[in-house]
């Protein structure tokens, strides 16, 4: 069962500083970006474009990406990566991202740093600004958790099947869907084996033909 509070996005920024974590903390940064919706609060996620390549390929996410050597710490990370992918400046959030935590990703070996912010009142319209890296942006609602179902996908350890979140055609699951529902306070799956995560194939959608 969820959490089905209604706390305001401020109510949940309010528990974590605007302290900023060391430079070298980790190799990574998201954020998550809330917003009050007409019945609940949202998060803005992403949608990565399809890439052979890519380990993420279609993959629903955070705004987010991996450091580099002029960002000088997290929190520039995750502000420079949320302009990058969804056209977001730091004038476009109500107030200094807030350092949630360092989360592993086991899949890509790598430690990630989770900020979390609330979409200012003058905000422009947060929009793709890579095709080549992202293909869609859209905003869930929190209580979209509340439900899980278990959908097949292809892993770095084979198929299999895994709790997600479905979203109007959209799978979430792995990583991002374990930061969520800790953010939001629900509580932790059990999952057979390690995390998984991987590049899926249409030919083992579970859902639907969008379904990441």
């Amino acid at each position: 069962m969820g959490s089905s509070s209604s706390a305001p996005a401020a109510e949940l920024l309010g528990r974590f500083t605007s302290e900023r974590p060391p430079t070298n903390s980790a190799g990574a940064a998201v954020t998550i970006v809330l917003r009050e919706g007409t019945s609940d609060v949202e998060v803005l996620l992403i949608e990565r474009a399809e890439d052979p390549n890519d380990p993420a390929s279609g993959q629903v996410a955070l705004p987010g990406g991996h450091v580099s050597e002029t960002d000088g710490n997290l929190q520039r990370t995750a502000l420079r990566e949320l302009e990058e992918e969804v056209g977001l400046v730091r004038g476009d959030l109500d107030g200094e991202p807030r350092f949630v935590t360092i989360v592993h990703a086991q899949r890509f070996r790598l430690d990630v740093g989770i900020f979390a912010a609330a979409l200012g009142p003058e905000a422009q319209r947060p929009s793709v600004r890579s095709p080549a890296e992202v293909a869609h942006v859209f905003w869930m609602p929190r209580h979209a958790l509340d439900v899980t179902r278990s959908v097949e996908r292809a892993t770095y350890v084979g198929a299999r099947t895994v709790p997600a979140t479905v979203h109007e055609g959209h799978v979430l699951w792995g990583f991002t869907r374990r930061v969520l529902r800790d953010f939001f306070g629900y509580p932790v799956e059990e999952e057979a084996g390690p995390p998984v995560y991987g590049v899926r194939r249409p030919s083992e959608t579970g859902v639907s033909s969008r379904d990441s």
